[in-house]
């Protein structure tokens, strides 16, 4: 018969107080399981306890991460030690199963850009409870595969954008209890650096501004984990309206911490709550409608519903005359895209009114009521009466201007302003010159000031007849073509001469 081994009660050998197979090879493993090394052997660290992929070397009064680590640790848990710096090589050799590391209470503060080259699978990283000062230049962005990063209760007062950089699966980031003055809130307005960002701790920071409407365009599932409590915020009415509506959709984020949301005024012995500012001096903020849309007639608009459930697949919306969509209705009006969101396009009068939208959440329901309101005129016809009126005034104006041209800036008629004269006509043509004309003719090339006449002694011309003009001499003749450059009165132009003509 096979021997077998006494059992003890358990008070007395509780390690030993079990029914084991005898002979050296069982006594062997029975040994090892019993073990504080675990299934790991002899391959466990000193002072850490290893139980399957889990190495725990929590309170080990470690200073510096224990080497060999087995490469097939899971989760490593180095947390309450003096690891004051993280450095490159801390893990030699790769470890590729390693999903797990805590590091908090450690007073570290230091941690390489180059840590977490040889651990890419990493999904949970506690760096908590520790002395970091800042964040620097890609320091997470050997992580892509990054799902949780804990950095509260730090001294963090500096955050490089790009320190998140590569983080495409990130979906928890705790970095309350800092002294971070400015948040980077463009890494979740542009949507591609923290694609899947489902939680953002910013509470008790220094932060003393946030811009307010970007936030509201963020989606309701990331604003439903967006924390801004116990910050030197300076009160602002769009403040106020971001966080009142998310009041009235029952976000965690405003209603498990609205006495803890505060803001500062001028003047102000206290902190006020953001959410007691409606009607209250000297802001008097109002309370913003919520989802309130505008449009005209044969416009088309689209109708989000902004749910606070992520990833939701089953919804429907309900008209004002109580039809329920799921899918394309009224001849192609109105169509129910892929995101959940409505279309109505070719808007009528009768589109008007207040649509829901209800959604199946994973662990509520949610209805959510936009108000559409549709102005019985189209957005072209006020723009067309107005293009009319600007242009007959420009017209008008333009008109004044050319009159203004003509009348001043038009070149002088006068003989003392023209700088050149046409030559008058030839002798031949003088019976052509009007019968009125007073001004005389000049000879070629030479001009006389207007108004200026040259006085000549009284005398008789042909015929014994007074020339009262002061005419110059004739110059001589010097050939038979030869014309008269100055005008006679005695000549065949005059029609009051009473002298015969004189070829």
């Amino acid at each position: 018969s096979t021997p077998r081994v006494p059992v003890m009660p358990p008070s007395c050998h509780p390690r030993v107080a079990m029914r084991v197979p005898a002979g050296p090879l069982s006594l062997l493993l029975a040994l090892s399981l019993l073990s504080p090394r675990g299934s790991a052997g002899g391959s466990c660290p000193p002072r850490c306890v290893c139980a399957s992929n889990l190495l725990s070397c929590s309170q080990a009064n470690l200073s510096a991460v224990p080497a060999p680590l087995p490469r097939f640790t899971a989760v490593l848990d180095l947390s309450h030690n003096n690891v004051t710096r993280l450095r490159a090589d801390w893990a030699p050799a790769r470890l590729p199963h390693l999903h797990a590391l805590l590091l908090s209470h450690n007073g570290l503060a230091f941690v390489s850009t180059e840590a977490f080259t040889h651990v890419p699978r990493l999904r949970h990283l506690d760096l908590s409870s520790n002395r970091l000062r800042t964040l620097d230049e890609n320091l997470f962005s050997d992580l892509g595969e990054l799902e949780v990063l804990l950095l509260y209760n730090n001294e963090i007062a500096t955050v490089d954008r790009t320190a998140f950089e590569n983080l495409g699966r990130l979906r928890k980031l705790y970095l309350g209890q800092n002294r971070i003055a400015r948040f980077p809130l463009e890494l979740l307005r542009e949507g591609t650096r923290l694609p899947q960002l489902a939680l953002l701790d910013l509470s008790a920071n220094r932060l003393r501004a946030v811009p307010a409407g970007e936030l509201q365009a963020l989606p309701a599932w990331l604003r439903d984990r967006l924390y801004l409590h116990n910050n030197p915020l300076a009160c602002d009415c769009l403040l106020f309206q971001l966080l009142d509506r998310g009041h009235r959709r029952h976000l965690s984020a405003v209603v498990d911490f609205q006495d803890e949301l505060r803001c500062v005024l001028p003047g102000a012995p206290a902190p006020i709550k953001i959410l007691a500012l409606a009607g209250q001096q000297p802001l008097n903020c109002s309370k913003a409608r919520e989802a309130v849309l505008e449009a005209h007639l044969g416009d088309s608009v689209t109708l989000g519903c902004d749910s606070r459930w992520q990833g939701v697949r089953s919804r429907h919306w309900v008209t004002p005359g109580g039809e329920r969509v799921l899918g394309d209705g009224g001849n192609g009006s109105v169509v129910l895209l892929a995101n959940g969101s409505l279309q109505l396009r070719a808007l009528r009068p009768e589109d008007a009114g207040t649509y829901a939208c209800w959604v199946a959440g994973p662990l509520l329901n949610e209805t959510l009521y936009v108000e559409l309101l549709v102005h019985n005129f189209t957005l072209h016809g006020p723009h067309d009466t107005l293009n009319t009126a600007y242009t007959t005034l420009v017209g008008c104006i333009l008109s004044v201007v050319l009159v203004l041209i003509y009348l001043y800036l038009t070149p002088c008629r006068c003989c003392c302003c023209r700088g050149t004269e046409k030559p008058p006509a030839p002798r031949d043509d003088s019976i052509n010159s009007s019968v009125l004309s007073t001004t005389p003719n000049h000879a070629a090339g030479t001009r006389e000031p207007c108004g200026s006449h040259i006085p000549s002694s009284a005398g008789t011309g042909q015929n014994g007849r007074f020339k009262g003009g002061g005419t110059p001499p004739l110059p001589a003749r010097q050939g038979p073509k030869a014309q008269r450059k100055v005008s006679d009165p005695d000549s065949v132009s005059s029609v009051f001469s009473d002298t015969p003509i004189v070829v």
